[in-house]
């Protein structure tokens, strides 16, 4: 039976090499993230089980303890899921070979002409299938140790990158002029901002669709979509995992796999509203955070914000703003955020609370880590 071989190296060209000799011989790599701790990368080996591990020097070697993967599996991506304990989502090389051709034909790749530039942390799936779609086309790739706008503007003006991946975070510090430096830009990891430039393509995906089926509200070719119950969106296609590492499979048995985010489809275009899970229910309305941090952005003085719900003894919910202010000495007022919200959305979506904050607690990708605002505590 083949192996799962974990990949614990830093983001680079001996990365690229590892993970095409673990591919070419049949067995799955398992990416570990070098920025997590040991402790946490060892829970990681121990809850999904490779058998082997190329290590930052390129050398393999054994592990105790492990266990094989089906044949045809290419890829185990941790991901904590909703409960914090790592999982692994399984891809087959069937469904990243199908991955790689969607968004390639969907963003006009030609591997004559086309070259990658790979910026993401490659533990996680956005960065990864930067690495496999160049892989599978046969599509040139750099891999950058990390995100650096001069070396990232550098590898297109000076050695031909045209394509790449970010999060919001990392498309804000590029800054337009950067971002014109690539043809396209697949975008993805948490909600865009109000305005994107136009050869930017936003994404909607997970780890278990295996990066983004969803640009620009259009699904790529071979993916369905569709609104189940209480407006959870549902997604089908040859890109979805196999199982998770542990055997179990979150689709259903006619392969449709319920996401976790509430949506609308538009004339046939995907809103995604956020998290379904994360929906404040306040005195019977719903509001969705997202859509209210997005009004609150631009609010004066305000220059980061999470919005989350929280227990009222009146109102069931009230949503409360956690605000990151220009200037401590003179951040918004809870007035302020409060007619900005209730001239666009009304006054149930209006925060009832306000918390300033020195920063807000953020993933490794820049994504808004909404369950870890706490408890309101602070200004108000």
């Amino acid at each position: 039976m083949p192996r799962l071989v974990a990949l614990d190296m830093a983001a680079g060209p001996s990365f690229l090499t590892a993970l095409r000799r673990v591919l070419d011989a049949g067995e799955a790599a398992l990416p570990l993230d070098p920025r997590m701790a040991r402790p946490a990368r060892a829970e990681v080996v121990t809850a999904l089980g490779p058998s082997a591990v190329v290590g930052p020097d390129g050398e393999e070697r054994e592990l105790e303890g492990g266990w094989p993967v089906e044949p045809g599996d290419a890829l185990v991506v941790a991901t904590s899921g909703t409960t914090g304990a790592p999982k692994g989502v399984v891809l087959t090389l069937d469904a990243v070979a199908s991955s790689a051709r969607a968004t390639s034909a969907r963003l006009g790749v030609d591997p004559a002409t086309d070259r990658w530039c790979s910026c993401l942390p490659l533990a996680h799936v956005g960065g990864l299938a930067v690495l496999t779609r160049a892989i599978v086309t046969g599509t040139g790739v750099e891999v950058l140790p990390g995100f650096d706008r001069d070396e990232l503007v550098a590898a297109a003006r000076e050695r031909g990158a045209t394509l790449t991946a970010l999060v919001p975070t990392t498309l804000g510090r590029m800054g337009e002029a950067g971002a014109a430096a690539y043809r396209r830009i697949v975008l993805g990891g948490s909600a865009p901002p109000d305005h994107v430039p136009a050869h930017v393509a936003v994404t909607y995906g997970m780890t278990e669709t295996g990066s983004g089926v969803v640009y620009d509200g259009l699904p790529l070719d071979g993916v369905e979509v569709r609104i189940g119950e209480r407006d959870e969106i549902e997604l089908r296609g040859p890109m979805l995992l196999r199982s998770y590492r542990d055997g179990t499979d979150p689709r259903r048995d006619d392969g449709w796999l319920p996401t976790g985010d509430a949506g609308r489809l538009v004339e046939g275009r995907l809103e995604v509203h956020g998290r379904l899970r994360e929906l404040i229910v306040t005195g019977g309305e719903n509001v969705w955070p997202e859509r209210v941090e997005s009004i609150l952005r631009v609010v004066p003085g305000v220059r980061e914000v999470g919005v989350a719900g929280a227990p009222d003894p009146e109102w069931g919910e009230r949503v409360v703003a956690f605000v990151v202010p220009d200037s401590p000495a003179s951040p918004p007022t809870l007035e302020d955020l409060r007619v900005a919200v209730r001239e666009s959305l009304g006054p149930w979506a209006a925060p009832r609370e306000l918390v300033l904050a020195a920063a807000l607690p953020r993933t490794a990708l820049g994504k808004l880590r909404r369950a870890a605002l706490g408890s309101p505590s602070g200004d108000r």
